[in-house]
Order: structure tokens, then C-alpha cells, then sequence
């Protein structure tokens, strides 16, 4: 029989007992901010039916799902058997006869999916927060990966822009709790998007205008001035939006001026009107709680995912190291309308957990506990002392906190070279003297100091 080289399919990646707890750290700081504010976990399938995918990411988007083989033997089929499959025009049209299900491609649409499917046994406005990985046939690269978790909250059923400001505060208490100190959530509205390209005659362009403008940051005034020429704007249509682009002063100004500019556009002052809403209500939650430690900004170059947003839009970036955003989403409407249920509006945000991972590895804001899996290991030289210690391990465990017996009677080397492999903080020593005085002997594996104490005052110790 040959031996198998083992190896990772290409874009997935293994996680070590180290980096889970880390994860489930990031994971379990934001479902408690969640839960707070009143969001509950739902899970779905990692496959779908296909149909279920199909025609709602795009072209694009559609090539990147991954599909799974139907089951059973494929010719056995009389329709499939006279498959032309030498005909390249018939390479679509063989999908749906081999593959019925795929691997989820996000997490939206399987909950769009769901809310049409549990209409009856929901309570609206619903409000969920899903945890769970995805799948994209897409080309890995650096950060990019064909499997990763999403993390995201939404509410359906609800037109109140309470719940806007309610995901900035999560956004806030969430990556606050993770330790950031430096961070910035961006808003805009797409109604402010549409005034814009409204007030310059130039409506059925606002896709283009804002493909450009959101590459700003990246390759500058004259680099979106350029583009936008180049996509059907005028010299003249470029005069009346460079200031536009540019706005800058406190969030105050910069909708004092919006006001002016977009004084001849409804739809534009509605987005005005939205965005100051917005901040009175953050303005009025945060005077009850926690302070604002995000720098709350309005940036009227943020686009994110034009056709999709329909209202606010968000993004969150660190401040502390170089890194793309970190968070973002916003207000759509009809998301449920892809399944038959119309006119339902909704609003949610997502967390990017493996930038917001890499992120506190580079600031090393991970806490110990973060770090520490086991967090006393006790010898065992002989059958007597394993006898002595059985009961005192479960103590331990009965206290709560992780405790291991080394398995079996070994050198003390060996084990103190277990508890380093494992970082465990702690060592309990237990010899004849142990046993005969009842006062056992706790080792610090970081500054090696040795005490002798009773199990009680060691459990008070590391209480």
C-alpha cells in the first residue's frame, strides 16, 4: 500500500490549539456584545440547494460557488447518458444535472433564505447574529482563503435608524472589549450617492461615480479625476463634484454643506436627513454608557457594494496598524425578495474576524487567558503519588479551573518539559514529602519560584 503525502486542499488552513483559543476569544467577546443588545445565534446548513445560491452574487459571484457532486452513478441516468459532452456550450447546462447542492457562499442570503422559510415562527423585527464559515472557489492568496468564517448581525423588519446607531456602539464595545484604542467607523448613505450623481445630471451614472470616488485613498484626486472622465463625466461635471469629494471639516460641517450642495435633491437631503438621526441617537445612547472610544466619520467616499445598499452604509477601520477594513455593511431593502417576500427592509454589519485576529497578534493585545489552555499540571512519579493526586484533579476541575495529571509515571524532566510545550503556567510537585505533610509544592513556570501550600491555598491562589 502507498503512503499518502498528507496535504491542505489549497485556500483552507488547519488552526492549533493555540490560535482556537485566540479565536474563539475574538468570537466569544463579540457574541456577548451580540446578545446585550438583544441579537440571538441562528445556524444554517453549510450546503444549500444551488438554486438557492444561483443569480444572487453576480456572474462572478456564480463561478466562486463551490458545487457539490450529485451522489450515485451518473450514467445510470437515460438523459444524462446522451450528454453531449465534447460540446462546450454545454458545459452550463451540465451543472444542474450533476450538482443540485453547493457550500454556502455568505452568510445573507442563507438568511434571507431562512426568514421566507420561518415567516410564521419569527417575531418581527428579527433580530440574529450568525457565526460560521463560508466557501469561495476563489484564487488563495495572501489573506484571501477559500474557506473562512463570517460573523455577522442583522435586523429585519424594522425602518428605524435606532438600529444604525446601535451597531456603531456595538462596533465600539465590541473591538473596545478586543483592546483596540484607535478605530474609525465611516458612514455614509447611498440617498446621499444618489444626490450627488442627481444635482450633476448624471443619475444612470452613480455606479460609475462611485466605483471612482471610492478609490480616493488609493490612487488620489487626479487618479478618480481621470477615471471619472474616462467612465462619461464632463470637465464641467468634475468642477461641481472635486469639492464634494474633498469635504472636510467636523461631521457638522460637512452635512451643513451637504445641505447646501444638495439643496435641489430630495433624495439626497432624505440621506442628509438619516445620517444626522443617526448621530442623535448615538449622541443620546452613548450619555447612558460606555464612552464613544471610535471616531464616529461621516465619508462621503465610501461606496461599499452600490447595488446592494439601498440607505446607511458602514466601515470599520484600525487606526493602529496597516490593515483594510475590518467591519462594514449597511441598510438594504427587499433582501427577502430574492424568495417571494416583499418589501421587507433591512440593516446589518459584519466583523472581519481573521483581520481583526491578525490585528491583535501585531499589537499583542491577546490577554493571557487568551493564551493559556491548561493551567496546572500535576506530576505523577509513582503509583502512589498518582493515587494521591487523583482526587485533587478533580478539585481542580471542580473549581474551575483547566487541570491535567500527567498521564503516567515519568522522569521530571520529561513532564516539566510537557508543561513548557503546553505554556502551562503551573506545576504541582508531589513526592513523599508532599504526601506526608499535606503541603504540596507549587512552581511557577515563568519565574520558577517554588512555594509550599495546602490544595486550598493553592486553588485560592490561582482563584
Amino acid at each position: 500500500m502507498s503512503v499518502i503525502k498528507p496535504s491542505l486542499a489549497k485556500g483552507t488552513r488547519d488552526f492549533s490549539p493555540v490560535e482556537m483559543v485566540k479565536r474563539n476569544f475574538i468570537y466569544d467577546t463579540i457574541k456577548t456584545v451580540f446578545r446585550k443588545y438583544g441579537y440571538a445565534e441562528i445556524q444554517t446548513p453549510s450546503f444549500e440547494n444551488l438554486s438557492t445560491l444561483t443569480g444572487k452574487y453576480g456572474d462572478e459571484g456564480d463561478k466562486l460557488i463551490f458545487k457539490i457532486l450529485n451522489s450515485g452513478e451518473f450514467l445510470k441516468d437515460p438523459k444524462k447518458k446522451s450528454f453531449d459532452f465534447a460540446d462546450e456550450d454545454n458545459s452550463n447546462k451540465l451543472i444542474p444535472l450533476i450538482s443540485e447542492k453547493a457550500l454556502r457562499y455568505d452568510l445573507t442570503v442563507p438568511f434571507a433564505r431562512y426568514v421566507v422559510m420561518h415567516q410564521h415562527e419569527i417575531t418581527l423585527p428579527f433580530k440574529r447574529f450568525q457565526v460560521q464559515p463560508v466557501w469561495r472557489a476563489d484564487r488563495p492568496q495572501k489573506g484571501r482563503y477559500r474557506e473562512f468564517y463570517q460573523c455577522d448581525v442583522d435586523v429585519v423588519g424594522s425602518e428605524s435608524l435606532l438600529n444604525e446607531a446601535e451597531f456603531i456602539l456595538i462596533y465600539n464595545e465590541a473591538l473596545s472589549k478586543l483592546g483596540l484604542k484607535d478605530f474609525s467607523v465611516k458612514i455614509n448613505n447611498r440617498k446621499i450617492l444618489s444626490g450627488i450623481a442627481e444635482i450633476i445630471g448624471k443619475p444612470d451614472l452613480i455606479i460609475d461615480m462611485t466605483v471612482a470616488i471610492d478609490k480616493l485613498d488609493k490612487i488620489g484626486l487626479d487618479g478618480v479625476s481621470k477615471e471619472l472622465l474616462e467612465r462619461g463625466f464632463t470637465e464641467a461635471d468634475l468642477e461641481k463634484l472635486r469639492p464634494v469629494i474633498l469635504l472636510e471639516g467636523t461631521n457638522e460641517e460637512k452635512l451643513t454643506s451637504l445641505k447646501t450642495v444638495l439643496a435641489q435633491s430630495e433624495t439626497g437631503l432624505k440621506g442628509v436627513a438619516e445620517i444626522e438621526q443617526v448621530f442623535e441617537y448615538v449622541e443620546s445612547l452613548i450619555s447612558y454608557g460606555l464612552p464613544l472610544t471610535a471616531k464616529l466619520e461621516l465619508d462621503i467616499t465610501l461606496a461599499r457594494g452600490l447595488n446592494y445598499y439601498t440607505g446607511c452604509i458602514f466601515e470599520v477601520k484600525t487606526n493602529e496598524v496597516a490593515m483594510g477594513s475590518i467591519g462594514g455593511g449597511g441598510r438594504y431593502d427587499d433582501l427577502t425578495g430574492m424568495f417571494g417576500l416583499k418589501d421587507l427592509t433591512g440593516v446589518g454589519v459584519s466583523f472581519g474576524a481573521d483581520r481583526i485576529y491578525d490585528v491583535l497578534e501585531e499589537l499583542d493585545l491577546f490577554p493571557a487567558s487568551a493564551e493559556v489552555g491548561t493551567k496546572v499540571l500535576i506530576s505523577n512519579f509513582d503509583a502512589e503519588a498518582e493515587k494521591y493526586a487523583l482526587p485533587i484533579v478533580q478539585q481542580f476541575r471542580n473549581a474551575g479551573i483547566s487541570a491535567e495529571l500527567y498521564p503516567s509515571s515519568a522522569k521530571l524532566k520529561k513532564q516539566m518539559a510537557y508543561a513548557d510545550a503546553k505554556n502551562i503556567p503551573y506545576v504541582i510537585l508531589i513526592g513523599g514529602d508532599e504526601i506526608a505533610s499535606g503541603e504540596l509544592t507549587l512552581k511557577d513556570m515563568q519565574s520558577g519560584e517554588q512555594k509550599k501550600l495546602t490544595v486550598l491555598g493553592i486553588l485560592e491562589l490561582l482563584k
